[in-house]
């Protein structure tokens, strides 16, 4: 297959995508099967990568005050590009999430592929199990990919990262959690396109991470830095964790890392990157 990527979406994980796949990326507003067809026709594209999604600017509890917003991004418009997908005859990259289940870290499993999502507390996750549905429907008939990233955690600043976040909060949780490191998630798909595979992947690290682990390695580097733990119980808020299993990625053919082995190239990455930030900017 001669690939020729577009992605949709000027976000974070799209802006990074873009970058590292060398493709552009479409900041046209989709509305409507004619926007999708231009895009298309546009970029002559045979891969849509879809990036698109909202998730709230500071937190997923944003998503319940901007209901219509939130649905249109994460469900309306990946059944949108699907349908496109389904008779133009290209390929459907959908950027999912993993926060779709609950766990018992007593008695359960990392939780594989062919689960039932099941977490329906948050209107996020919702949205994201609606929209899974209809695209792993479709799948029978169209070519698509569904790739489940979980708390992205990357090697440069962003709001978005999850080491930004946890420097910027200094109180965190210690709940081991499957995390999408984005170094090793941006191979993965490049593997997953090389081999034309379809259908839904668990894209996140082997094993699970407790945020004290990277923090402590962060400290170690910049040793004025403190933090806190704090019991998630006291926080009063709905949230999902767990872990995901990677066992069907492993499967595919791709070596993906332990979290905790990409810990210190992560940090002393990122403090690499925001010195050559800072010297630029000087």
């Amino acid at each position: 297959m001669n690939i020729k990527l577009v992605i949709l979406g000027n976000g974070f994980i799209g802006q990074r995508l873009g970058k590292e796949l060398s493709c552009p990326i479409s900041t046209r507003p989709i509305s409507s099967f004619e926007d999708v067809e231009s895009v298309i026709e546009e970029h002559r594209s045979n891969v849509l990568i879809n990036c698109i999604g909202f998730v709230g600017k500071n937190s997923v509890d944003e998503c319940e005050g901007n209901r219509s917003k939130t649905l249109f991004a994460n469900t309306y418009i990946p059944i949108l590009l699907a349908e496109v997908a389904f008779r133009y005859n290209v390929k459907l990259v959908h950027l999912s999430s993993g926060c779709i289940y609950h766990y018992d870290y007593g008695n359960d499993s990392p939780i594989s592929e062919t689960e039932i999502p099941n977490f329906f507390n948050l209107y996020y996750s919702r949205t994201k199990i609606y929209s899974e549905a209809m695209l792993k429907t479709l799948n029978n008939f169209a070519n698509i990919l569904i790739l489940r990233i979980r708390i992205p955690l990357d090697d440069r600043p962003h709001q978005k990262n999850l080491l930004t976040k946890l420097i910027k909060y200094q109180k965190v949780l210690n709940i081991a959690n499957s995390i999408t490191y984005i170094p090793d998630f941006i191979k993965a798909v490049k593997h997953l396109l090389a081999i034309n595979a379809t259908g839904v992947f668990n894209t996140v690290n082997d094993g699970a991470l407790q945020y004290s682990r990277l923090l402590d390695i962060y400290k170690h580097y910049v040793t004025d830095f403190n933090y806190s733990i704090i019991d998630y119980k006291t926080l009063g808020l709905v949230r999902t964790n767990l872990i995901l299993s990677v066992n069907k990625l492993k499967a595919s053919g791709f070596s993906i890392r332990n979290i905790d082995n990409v810990c210190e190239e992560c940090v002393t990455n990122y403090l690499e990157y925001e010195k050559c930030l800072a010297q630029a900017g000087a």
